[in-house]
């Protein structure tokens, strides 16, 4: 939390990965056991109760609201802790301390409420977005095999070090950064990389912490100790960011900020001068009339009761945003970046090429229906089941491809450089310039077709693509594909900006700038979506990690969520600046009034309830979601 707000610590500092490897199970605090949100929400109950039974409950409302923000800002003043001494909670606090002054204790118990309520929802906010760092020690395992000089044992991953020869079966997580030195096989880097289609690797190829062993087992040389290699980066990148986030002041703050010292200025010189020049009394009390008038309640309710109105109105249409912050934020980004892996295609390898005789695809199926690889599976889900032959005696080739016997046939299916393409060839290049992936199929050891393979473009893309630019938005496309993958894709969706063969940390920095929206799904997104000023998570499909990081997720799989997001938090910023302009116009016309003694306490008072009522009206529309996506 900023220290504007309410005078509250910020709680969020970055870890060693040692001790977020530790602390990877920690639970988190049910909204229903935090005194942080419980105390406040019983200082509204006493507030009403006190409207509906008796006036003596407004103390226990104004005690209780008070405690969330009072104390606070009294020790930073005292102490002069930076950037706490004039924030707005210490001129809340005068202001409810005035008004009970001049006997108005209904007054300063609403205003108590208001402030603290809103201070505890912006809080769970942030604690519910630092939970996600356990999304990514998660893909950490707690312990490796490890084989040294000739003994085999189960160690610790806070244990493994450089040298260490780790032991990774198939479906186990490789626990730190490495290289291939034995066996031969696949990776599935999905999590770390955003690729769908895994890597066949062998000896000295190298091996990313995080990504899963497919196939065969594997042998590899541990380059990083286990705290210390790029999936723990990705963490600190993401402790850091949320770190950054914490700190930054809401916009109602920034406005009311520099009106803290001039109010009390002013308070404290029409007391002092009108004491020196008539009656002490009359000026004394002129002057905490010009506090209450100076009080910024409505200020503190504008930019809350329309974030909670359009949040509300959001989450109806699938999209959930996590904090107020982050909708204000939102509806100021002119620049999105997409991941290209599962965000703008489906995360489905598809064939979506064949080449060779009308039954190259189901001699193809009968043995890749017997392996477990990704392209196997999009193989024989373009053949159906009842049209596939029975093949015999197969044999895999881990990494490489798979063989069997059909109708006394030997069907060998595999990579290029596993099954020449002999005269094919020609064709392999040209797919591979499309961004395809290829497999040869063989019959008795010569090239009888290929079968081009494609994670397909998600078909609502292009459109969206194109609604986001007539919106006004900059959109890149951010991957750690190859350029010729990624410029195909780009190309199909209408995005010209297009940055390839991208680590998570390169993500990052493209979009730690201003104004940067970044949408993903995996864990290799992570780092940019807590960089950027907005991350957007898609679907449900989505990793955890990359969920929890983001500051926005998609109930939904559909890109055309985006553009009616985006417009719906634009038409939010517009009513809160409105707001804010209303609440700034009673500030600052008020206060002059008072002073003259044109208005009394009553039609301040009664303006400045006037005023609120308004700001509320106001922010209650941004729960309408029938908005335009035009700029």
């Amino acid at each position: 939390m900023s220290d504007a707000c309410c005078g509250g610590e910020d709680t969020t500092t970055e870890r060693p990965a040692g001790e977020l490897l530790a602390a990877r199970d920690e639970p988190g605090t049910p909204w229903w056991r935090d005194p942080a949100l419980l105390v406040p929400l019983v200082s509204g109950v006493a507030l009403l109760l006190g409207h509906l039974i008796h006036p003596g409950l407004f103390w226990i409302a104004l005690i209780l609201g008070g405690s969330r923000f009072i104390p606070q800002s009294m020790r930073k003043l005292i102490t002069g802790q930076p950037g706490g001494r004039l924030g707005i909670s210490l001129l809340m606090t005068i202001s409810a301390t005035g008004s009970v002054a001049l006997g108005y204790v209904g007054e300063a118990a609403a205003l108590a409420f208001l402030f603290s309520i809103a201070e505890a929802l912006e809080e769970r906010a942030m604690q519910k977005a630092r939970a996600g760092l356990r999304s990514l020690v998660n893909l950490i395992p707690e312990t490796v095999t490890v084989r040294r000089d000739t003994t085999t044992e189960t160690i610790g991953i806070t244990a493994l070090n450089v040298g260490d020869t780790v032991i990774v079966r198939p479906g186990e997580r490789i626990p730190t950064d490495g290289t291939v030195v034995g066996g031969e096989g696949a990776l599935d880097t999905s999590a770390v990389t955003g690729e769908s289609i895994p890597m066949t690797v062998g000896p000295g190829d190298p091996a990313p912490a995080g990504s899963i062993a497919v196939g065969s087992p594997l042998d590899i040389h541990a380059d990083a100790p286990g705290t210390d290699n790029s999936l723990t980066t990705i963490v600190s990148i993401v402790t850091r960011a949320q770190a950054e986030k914490g700190t930054r002041a809401r916009m109602a703050d920034r406005v009311a900020r520099p009106l803290v010292p001039g109010v009390l200025l002013m308070a404290v010189a029409v007391a002092a001068i009108g004491s020196l020049l008539g009656d002490s009394d009359v000026w004394i009390e002129r002057a905490l009339i010009v506090l209450v008038a100076a009080s910024p309640c409505a200020l503190a309710i504008a930019v809350p009761v329309t974030v909670i109105s359009a949040i509300g109105a959001a989450s109806r249409f699938g999209v959930i945003i996590k904090s107020g912050a982050a909708f204000e934020r939102f509806g100021a980004v002119n620049r999105i970046a997409f991941d290209k892996t599962g965000t703008l295609t489906r995360n489905t390898p598809t064939v979506v090429s064949v080449d060779g005789p009308p039954d190259l695809l189901t001699l193809a199926a009968a043995v890749e229906k017997h392996s477990t690889h990704p392209l196997a599976a999009a193989v024989t889900a373009a053949v159906a089941e009842v049209d596939i032959p029975d093949a015999q005696d197969i044999e895999e080739h881990p990494g490489q491809g798979i063989s069997g016997h059909i109708d006394g046939r030997r069907i060998t299916v595999g990579s290029p450089r596993f099954n020449p393409p002999g005269a094919l060839q020609h064709r392999v290049d040209e797919l591979e310039s499309d961004g395809r992936t290829v497999i040869v199929v063989c019959a008795d050891d010569a090239a009888i077709g290929i079968i081009g393979i494609i994670d397909s473009l998600r078909d609502e893309a292009p459109d969206t693509i194109t609604a986001l630019h007539r919106m006004g938005m900059q959109v890149t496309m951010l991957t750690g594909d190859n350029l010729r993958t990624a410029s195909a894709v780009g190309t199909d969706c209408g995005i010209r900006d297009i940055r390839a063969e991208l680590l998570p940390v390169d993500k990052a920095a493209v979009v730690s700038g201003s104004g940067w929206a970044m949408v993903g799904d995996g864990i290799n997104d992570a780092p940019a979506l807590a960089s950027a000023d907005i991350g957007i998570a898609m679907g449900t499909t989505g990793t955890d990690a990359a969920i929890e990081s983001a500051d926005i997720a998609f109930t939904g799989h559909s890109l055309t969520l985006l553009p009616q997001a985006l417009a719906h938090a634009r038409s939010g910023r517009r009513i809160m600046n409105q707001n804010i302009a209303l609440a700034l116009a009673v500030i600052l016309v008020l206060p002059p009034l008072a002073l003259t003694g044109v208005l009394g306490l009553a039609m301040i008072v009664f303006i400045h309830e006037v005023a609120e009522i308004v700001i509320i009206i106001n922010g209650l529309r941004a729960s309408r979601t029938a908005v335009s996506t035009r700029r």
